[in-house]
């Protein structure tokens, strides 16, 4: 980090380890949480998810309500993903915030125009004096709150079956499981290539069950109502 931006961040928000947000910060959030959502909406509006909403909605809101659907989906998913670091890291006393990155907001959208989605709105960064224990933590947090959230998404599928609310739950259990395999990876910049050389076993038993989640989700859960 240049000294410059470093200057810059300080000036945002001038404590280190406190638990909250800058007013630049917050805007960043906005921006792309609502970015991402236009981008999903544009990507599912062929799908079933759209006829679902013209079913309950009409046809003159389903767009709302699909918006609506994917802006809590990267509230829960995303957003989380990123207060994991955040929080973690503002918890042994470094500089967190998040900042969006518009050349990958712009990639985000451009993508979704075309057919499939590369989403990268921003990053949490950090400054202070971080070990490689402390980084490993910080690194695991977001994950860790991908794999939870999609083990109650796919509890969610099951328990409410034969009802309208297995869309979010599917969708929920889906894109975190995601989120958590991908981002599990160890190939930098994604949090794998810092959780890997700090504990493997960790590294492991994250990968596997980010992984299990997803083969179940894609291969082995029951037929779903909304399908």
């Amino acid at each position: 980090m240049n000294d410059r931006y470093y200057d810059d961040l300080v000036h945002v928000n001038p404590g280190f380890g406190k638990p909250r947000f800058s007013k630049k910060e917050i805007m960043d959030i906005a921006v792309s949480v609502v970015v991402l959502s236009v981008a999903f909406t544009y990507l599912f509006r062929g799908s079933n998810i759209l006829n679902y909403f013209a079913y309950h909605m009409g046809e003159s809101s389903k767009y709302l309500g699909l918006f609506g659907l994917c802006f809590i989906l990267v509230i829960v998913s995303f957003l989380f993903h990123e207060f994991g670091h955040k929080f973690v890291a503002q918890k042994h006393g470094l500089w967190s915030e998040f900042r969006m990155w518009p050349l990958g907001l712009g990639l985000t959208l451009l993508t979704a125009f075309l057919g499939f989605l590369f989403a990268s709105p921003g990053a949490v960064y950090i400054y202070g004096n971080m070990d490689r224990n402390t980084n490993g933590k910080v690194s695991i947090a977001g994950p860790v709150v991908n794999i939870v959230l999609s083990a109650i998404g796919i509890a969610g599928c099951l328990l409410c079956n034969h009802s309208g609310a297995v869309v979010f739950f599917y969708l929920l259990a889906q894109l975190n499981a995601f989120l958590a395999a991908f981002n599990l990876l160890p190939i930098a910049p994604l949090d794998g290539s810092k959780i890997l050389p700090w504990k493997k076993e960790v590294w492991i038993a994250a990968f596997a069950i980010a992984a299990l989640e997803l083969i179940y989700i894609m291969f082995a859960m029951p037929d779903l109502y909304w399908a």
